[in-house]
């Protein structure tokens, strides 16, 4: 399969950890400025631990599935289709829409607050966030058709690191003492478990670093042209870059959640973290804020419209196409992003999820999250099985070390859900 990507020279520091830029700036818009942020102002300082552990999850379950790529040369899809059956793609289908509505609807309401608090031409941020959130879409889908794979790998650079900077800076000046900090982020609690402390806890730990989007690191590699096991650890290399930065950018958004309160509007979170910015910083530190926040939102919501076609592409090809039925000679990981399927799935998700901009946008992102927190488990237990096949990854399957984080990470899901429904 082709990519209608130009393949031109780039700074080699681009090439080396490009694809986890873009792991970053698509995670960290999508989970961790809003998903953390509440999360902060619902339960404080003291779940800073989620960020540690999630981001820790998606960084192994990343690796995974990027060793099977690179040894098998077939995507996790593929591997999916060919060794657990078909069936699983009529399983996956339904929550990858689901999915998909919600996530997208997020990222233009995001987009859309963000530009009512710098513009706030709007009598209320809901109306912004409608109208804005909108054109949002609309731009990133033009940026995504007309620019490629170069353009949109440049922009994301230039965005993270304004968020990066912007955004951290601001956490910086109105921290707690180190010793809360600390304390929240070594010694786990969550704080009104009953009354929707796990939840929210389960949507930080989903939100941070992406969820169904992390199968799309598979894809942004293979633009790189990165193939075969030599390429295993520039991957990891490039891995660790993009999550020590989702790590930071998570905690920085948390502490920055303890000084609002989001008790009123959902709609209006972005509106009182500047305004609470500007009274303990200044125009600048609410400035500075607002221009990180835009850069995070608008980047993860270019990252979802460029890189979740993909997906779709690739479950239309191996799970929906019934000449692919014998998948013993169906393989490919570059995407013809010219395609019917992806075209028209990145039209759907740029247009559809507009309704949920009509939704209160603080329960339409606990929702996502929670939803997004759903997906780990269940690619933990595809990453146990295949990577742990000798006879398929040779010395590149899962350590004792990899088998154990695996199943703790099942293990860990599944005693927050026990507590959130039965305990």
């Amino acid at each position: 399969m082709s990519s209608i990507s130009e393949k031109k020279s780039r700074p080699t520091w681009l090439s080396i950890i490009g694809p986890g830029i873009l792991l970053a700036a698509t995670g960290v818009g999508a989970g961790d400025l809003t998903t953390a942020g509440f999360s902060g102002s619902q339960l404080g300082s003291a779940i800073l631990w989620a960020v540690l552990i999630g981001a820790f999850f998606k960084f192994v379950m990343t690796e995974g599935l990027t060793r099977w790529q690179l040894v098998t040369g077939t995507t996790i899809l593929e591997g999916v289709a060919r060794h657990m059956g078909k069936w699983t793609g009529w399983i996956f289908l339904p929550y990858f829409l689901l999915w998909t509505f919600f996530v997208c609807a997020n990222l233009m309401g995001g987009c859309g607050v963000t530009l009512h608090a710098i513009f706030p031409v709007f009598e209320s941020a809901t109306h912004g966030k409608i109208v804005f959130g909108t054109l949002s879409s609309i731009v990133g889908l033009i940026l995504v058709i007309k620019g490629g794979f170069r353009l949109f790998e440049k922009i994301m650079a230039v965005s993270i690191g304004v968020m990066f900077v912007t955004v951290i800076a601001c956490a910086v000046l109105v921290a707690p003492s180190m010793g809360e900090i600390v304390h929240g982020l070594f010694i786990p609690s969550i704080p009104n478990a009953k009354a929707g402390g796990i939840a929210w806890t389960l949507a930080l730990i989903g939100g941070i670093g992406s969820t169904v989007t992390i199968l799309c690191y598979g894809y942004w590699i293979a633009e790189e042209n990165r193939t075969g096991p030599g390429m295993i650890k520039l991957s990891r290399l490039d891995l660790g870059a993009g999550y020590v930065m989702i790590t930071v950018f998570g905690i920085a958004m948390v502490i920055i959640g303890t000084t609002v309160d989001t008790s009123g509007s959902g709609a209006d979170l972005i509106v009182d973290i500047a305004n609470t910015l500007k009274s303990s910083l200044g125009p600048i530190g609410q400035w500075a804020f607002l221009l990180g926040a835009l850069g995070a939102v608008f980047s993860s919501l270019l990252g979802v419209w460029q890189s979740v076609p993909y997906l779709f592409a690739d479950i239309w090809r191996l799970f929906l196409t019934p000449k692919n039925l014998d998948l013993e000679n169906q393989t490919g990981v570059l995407i013809d992003t010219t395609s019917v399927p992806y075209r028209s799935y990145m039209y759907a998700l740029g247009f559809v999820p507009m309704l949920g901009l009509f939704f209160q946008f603080k329960e339409v992102q606990k929702f996502y999250g929670v939803i997004g927190a759903a997906f780990l488990p269940l690619l933990t237990v595809v990453l146990l099985i295949l990577n742990s096949r000798k006879k398929l990854m040779g010395n590149h399957s899962n350590s004792i070390l990899t088998v154990l984080v695996l199943i703790s990470i099942i293990v860990f899901f599944g005693w927050m859900a026990w507590s959130r429904w039965f305990g």
